[in-house]
């Protein structure tokens, strides 16, 4: 680790080779907590290469417990790390995708950076968390989804899990979350905290088979905010939207705020669900949940995909969806 540590405090990039070996290592618990917590700290002060990106990906993936499915699952996430405290949109628009008869496989964890992560919403709501194969397809089948408690299916983070609490800031782990569900869904909409990563994910993505959106809200968000212009890059090329392109309203920070407890994050998760969200906090909702049922099926356009999302979610069927899952 010394020499590992000694080349990118030199402003040297690892090859991606050597960042596969070097995760698999961390991985494993080869190294100490002070080395490990110095190779996480070294990529807040430096940007991760595309060749770091794709090593690191990699050797989660073959560390992980792989989830298989015939259906063409989507997952819909963002990386975390934008410091905004907004509510859980991208778990709120995952079930409100699925109800719209995308089938989700949404992976997620607790939050590190923010109060509370899907994970803790899930988890608040009495969602049994699980690496079983059978229950998550019996999940899909009754639900149109499935969610993946990221820990258990990468049980070889368990060394490196307790040292990005301490750290609780935003670490290039962030960056892979989205990269390595263990599902491999052939579909996916994530969004990403600085237009760099966006560029990186979309090359990532161009090298796979993958239907994607990836979006950057230009106001630092990791997901559409509907507070001004944001990034949309997909399989057919590069975009910059405003709200009214979504037919959707321009709204303030200060409307999609989440709660400064897990309990106050989900009892805004149940208000929205349950048709008693604001007009700002059901917009979001839509235009996430709308992008990706867009990254599902490019064909139908852009109005056709918000009016799916919003019919779902203010009908009731995401709420039913919800049930189902959690019941």
């Amino acid at each position: 680790m010394k020499e590992i540590l000694n080349e990118l405090i030199g402003y040297r990039s690892l090859d991606k080779a050597t960042a596969r070996q070097v995760l698999t290592d961390l991985a494993s618990g080869k190294y100490n907590a002070s080395q490990m917590s110095a190779f996480i700290t070294v990529y807040m002060m430096r940007a991760i290469t595309i060749d770091e990106l794709e090593g690191f990906r990699d050797a989660m993936l073959e560390l992980c417990i792989p989830v298989e499915t015939d259906l063409p699952v989507m997952d819909v996430c963002g990386t975390g790390g934008d410091g905004k405290n907004t509510f859980n949109i991208s778990t709120l628009s995952s079930f409100v995708v699925s109800a719209a008869g995308q089938p989700v496989a949404k992976h997620g964890n607790y939050g590190v950076s923010s109060v509370s992560g899907s994970s803790n919403v899930m988890e608040h709501f009495g969602y049994q968390f699980s690496n079983d194969l059978a229950k998550l397809k019996s999940d899909l089948e009754r639900a149109n989804i499935f969610f993946m408690h990221a820990p258990l299916f990468h049980p070889a983070m368990k060394n490196i899990a307790p040292i990005r609490k301490e750290l609780g800031v935003k670490t290039f782990f962030n960056m892979l979350g989205p990269i390595v569900n263990p599902a491999r869904p052939p579909r996916q909409l994530v969004g990403v905290f600085s237009l760099e990563m966006a560029r990186q994910y979309g090359y990532l993505y161009q090298q796979s088979k993958k239907d994607y959106v990836i979006l950057h809200d230009l106001n630092g968000y990791d997901e559409i905010s509907l507070t001004g212009p944001f990034k949309m890059f997909t399989n057919l090329g590069e975009d910059q939207l405003e709200p009214a392109d979504l037919g959707l309203p321009l709204i303030k920070t200060t409307d999609i705020v989440g709660g400064d407890t897990v309990e106050e994050a989900a009892d805004i998760f149940k208000t929205i669900l349950e048709g008693r969200g604001t007009e700002a906090q059901n917009a979001v909702v839509i235009a996430n949940a709308g992008m990706a049922l867009y990254c599902g099926n490019k064909e139908q356009g852009i109005a056709n995909a918000i009016a799916r999302a919003k019919a779902a979610l203010e009908k009731g069927a995401a709420l039913q969806t919800f049930k189902k899952l959690i019941n």
